[in-house]
């Protein structure tokens, strides 16, 4: 399924991100001044600490009142802020093509990755994009320059979505990537065993980057609100079976509950964010709601 790009940007909806920020909750690496915390200390933005004078340090940089107290030379260092490498790993599978609502959740995964780029770019944020299935697909490396979000919406509009998925398997390639650590974005419906996905996240955190999932689903998937006899096609093997709905109803949602339970529980020990969206919900409210909630936690 092909998408058109311009179905993938919304002008209001973007101008409604000017007020926001997308801030590092962690340390991350760049090469612009920004908004996030640097590992490196220099001399700006905040005092760190002091060390003791080296020939060659900026005399301006001498803490002159510690020197006239211990006769001993040191200068100030500060924390640097820095920008930030936004990586955006989509899913392309067969799987997010499922759209029982209308909207597939291909589409509404692609708009997601428009806007969080669109509010990179904003804040000079280096961002790029990685389409995953059953392994990468597709790769364009963080920038910042200012056609970046065209290179990503050509980019997303040329994949077509395609099965199956394996999504530990991508995860890590995904890794070996993303060498600057950063804010690593996943949009996916995350269909796969949880101790799979698991493997893949601390691939990504035992490289230092923050990682945020945004799972997205189709309603009829979460909550099966089906009666009578009904045939089921699989999007990634193509197989299908014809059953009773009401039959299966209940311990379909009990599993699909205990599924969703046990990946949230795993996401919140290694201090994930997981958002959980349907293709039914407002897409610009949704990102909103959760950006203005993690500013609060700063």
């Amino acid at each position: 399924m092909t998408l058109d790009t311009r179905q993938l940007v919304d002008p209001v909806f973007f101008s409604r991100l000017e007020s926001i920020q997308l801030r590092a909750r962690a340390i991350v690496e760049g090469f612009l001044q920004g908004l996030h915390r640097s590992p490196y200390l220099g001399f700006s933005v905040e005092f760190s600490s002091h060390r003791e004078y080296v020939p060659g340090d900026d005399p301006k940089h001498v803490n002159w009142q510690l020197y006239a107290r211990s006769r001993r030379l040191y200068v100030k260092e500060y924390s640097a802020e820095t920008n930030m490498n936004v990586y955006l790993l989509l899913d392309v599978s067969g799987s997010m093509e499922c759209a029982n609502s209308g909207r597939s959740k291909l589409h509404y995964g692609s708009a997601l990755a428009a806007a969080l780029t669109h509010l990179a770019l904003k804040q000079h944020d280096a961002v790029g994009v990685t389409l995953f299935a059953d392994a990468l697909i597709g790769h364009l490396p963080p920038r910042a320059k200012s056609h970046q979000l065209d290179d990503i919406l050509c980019a997303i509009a040329a994949t077509s979505a395609r099965p199956p998925s394996e999504t530990s398997k991508a995860l890590h390639q995904a890794a070996e990537l993303a060498t600057r650590r950063g804010l690593v974005v996943i949009i996916s419906d995350l269909f796969d065993e949880v101790s799979a996905i698991v493997q893949g996240l601390e691939h990504l955190r035992f490289r230092n980057h923050e990682v945020l999932i945004f799972q997205v689903l189709d309603p009829w998937e979460r909550d099966l609100p089906l009666e009578g006899n009904v045939r089921f096609h699989d999007l990634e093997t193509g197989q299908e079976i014809v059953t009773q709905a009401d039959g299966i109803q209940q311990a379909y949602r009990t599993a699909f509950d205990e599924w969703r339970s046990a990946l949230d529980a795993e996401c919140r020990t290694r201090g994930i964010d997981r958002v959980e969206l349907t293709t039914a919900d407002p897409l610009d409210q949704s990102l909103l709601d959760y950006l203005v909630k993690r500013s609060k936690s700063y």
